[in-house]
């Protein structure tokens, strides 16, 4: 079984917009192996685009954080909530038909509330500018850890009645 199997392309996508409009979340739809199904380009922020623009940024920032999640939402069963080498906040949820896993919902490109840009890390990772960084770092928005809990929820919630109604 295969994630297209449950929802079409257009229907992830209008998932994926709909978690990007109401938490402001980078929101995404991958496959088992860590692929994105969707071509979907909803940004967070100024600075993540650029990071994924490298080579080194997508490898060992965001792949890295992406790989290590997936994996530990898969054997949990459980949303997973971390944070990226670049400091912004990630979350994944699990998508599980019967006991195959199909790959993960989720979201990424807010600070926690607590939390601040590596600006240090991701100079080091991509060799950007660390006053480049400074600037894209701009328009980086907080969420309140309830709000990164009701996201979950939010997606929880949505697997569920998806995975219900294809369920014969």
């Amino acid at each position: 079984m295969q994630l297209t199997d449950l929802l079409s392309i257009e229907k992830w996508t209008e998932l994926e917009l709909e978690l990007a409009d109401k938490f402001n979340l980078q929101s995404s739809v991958f496959n088992p192996e860590g692929i994105r199904i969707t071509d979907n380009p909803n940004w967070a922020n100024s600075l993540c685009p650029v990071i994924k623009s490298t080579e080194k940024g997508q490898s060992f920032i965001c792949a890295v954080a992406h790989m290590n999640m997936s994996n530990q939402a898969r054997e949990t069963k459980e949303a997973v909530i971390e944070e990226c080498d670049a400091g912004l906040l990630k979350l994944v949820v699990p998508i599980f038909f019967k006991d195959e896993y199909l790959g993960v919902v989720g979201g990424c490109g807010l600070l926690a509330e607590d939390g601040e840009v590596d600006e240090f890390a991701i100079n080091k990772i991509t060799e950007m500018d660390e006053e480049k960084i400074r600037e894209l770092s701009a328009d980086v928005q907080t969420i309140t850890d309830q709000a990164v809990q009701d996201a979950c929820n939010f997606l929880q919630k949505r697997l569920e009645k998806i995975i219900n109604e294809n369920i014969i």
